[in-house]
């Protein structure tokens, strides 16, 4: 599954056809399932965090694709939740698309280096058109995760 840290991912934080109808519902549903991989974690907090780190720009990466994020006290790893939408939403995306893919991220605090590369290995799986494919292909919760652990090898250069 790429360079990411074990249980950064589990199948408690991936959610097909997810009804969310708007950014702020998205944000709200991502909160509370990386909350439940964090104890002492509360939703609210967590979904604050993720609407903070939107207000200062969005991280709608274009491709209906967003990859929310933010860094918190209390959090020990890097922990991740995939979200599949029933249908696109405005996501304020780079590219004006809706969003219908998202993987939202949870780091520890301090975790700048480690923030970053996790973030730029999303960033280079879901630009793969091949992979975002098998995701929003992906008939429910097991099947998302099993094409997000086992992403197409990249094209040769």
């Amino acid at each position: 599954m790429g360079n990411f840290p074990e249980q950064f991912l589990t199948l408690e934080r991936v959610s097909a056809h997810h009804p969310a109808g708007s950014k702020k519902r998205l944000l709200e549903a991502a909160g509370a399932l990386l909350a439940g991989a964090v104890e002492g974690l509360e939703p609210g907090q967590v979904f604050e965090r993720l609407l903070e780190r939107e207000r200062l720009g969005s991280t709608g990466m274009g491709q209906g694709i967003a990859l929310p994020h933010a860094r918190m006290a209390g959090v020990e790893r890097a922990v991740g939740t995939l979200i599949q939408l029933d249908k696109g939403i405005d996501f304020d995306a780079i590219d004006g698309q809706p969003v219908d893919l998202v993987f939202a991220l949870l780091v520890p605090e301090q975790a700048t280096g480690e923030h970053l590369d996790i973030l730029a290995g999303l960033a280079r799986l879901f630009s793969d058109p091949a992979f975002a494919s098998r995701l929003r292909e992906a008939e429910d919760a097991a099947g998302l995760l099993a094409a997000f652990q086992h992403p197409p090898p990249p094209p040769p250069t």
